[in-house]
């Protein structure tokens, strides 16, 4: 019973969230992702259509945020996206990974490793990119296009490369 529940809530997520980004769209992507995953969407959230956003719990997006085209967002180890940020198509946010067990132990199986994700406000990712758990992007940073964010990104920063590092302050 417990896989029939998930694969039902799979199926309906991404039929909703392969609506198109028109306003009314956007609000029932929201309303969903609100009343059935208590997820807190702010205003103005634009979702383009093939996003996948699964389960939905933890998750916090603030007002006037851009999620374009192909993103997907783990949310279970809690996801918080700040105002006005721009997250580029087919980026990838995971707040969660597999647990890598000591020694040679078999990985499969072994659970996983749940870590929030923090985008500030004002941020602008780029198209490709993998922000993984524990990661703190801040304020007015940048994420150049398939970058991977596995450490945390100073404030007015710009980041890129795998892994990415810092190219130059915002100034």
């Amino acid at each position: 019973m417990k896989y029939f529940l998930i694969v039902t809530a799979e199926v309906m997520s991404t039929i909703i969230f392969s609506l198109p980004r028109y306003r009314l769209f956007n609000a029932i992507k929201a309303i969903y992702l609100n009343l059935v995953w208590g997820a807190k969407i702010g205003r103005r959230v634009i979702f383009y259509s093939g996003v996948r956003i699964f389960p939905g719990q933890d998750l916090v997006i603030g007002d006037d945020v851009n999620i374009s085209k192909g993103c997907q967002v783990y949310t279970k180890g809690g996801v918080t996206i700040g105002d006005r940020t721009m997250i580029g198509f087919n980026t990838i946010i995971l707040a969660g990974n597999h647990h890598v067990p000591p020694g040679r132990q078999r990985m499969f199986g072994k659970g996983f490793d749940r870590s929030p994700v923090t985008i500030g406000p004002d941020v602008w990712i780029g198209c490709n990119c993998s922000i993984l758990a524990g990661a703190t992007i801040g304020e007015g940073a940048i994420v150049a296009a398939g970058s991977v964010v596995s450490k945390n990104v100073e404030p007015f920063t710009i980041v890129g490369g795998v892994p990415a590092k810092k190219i130059r302050d915002r100034a």
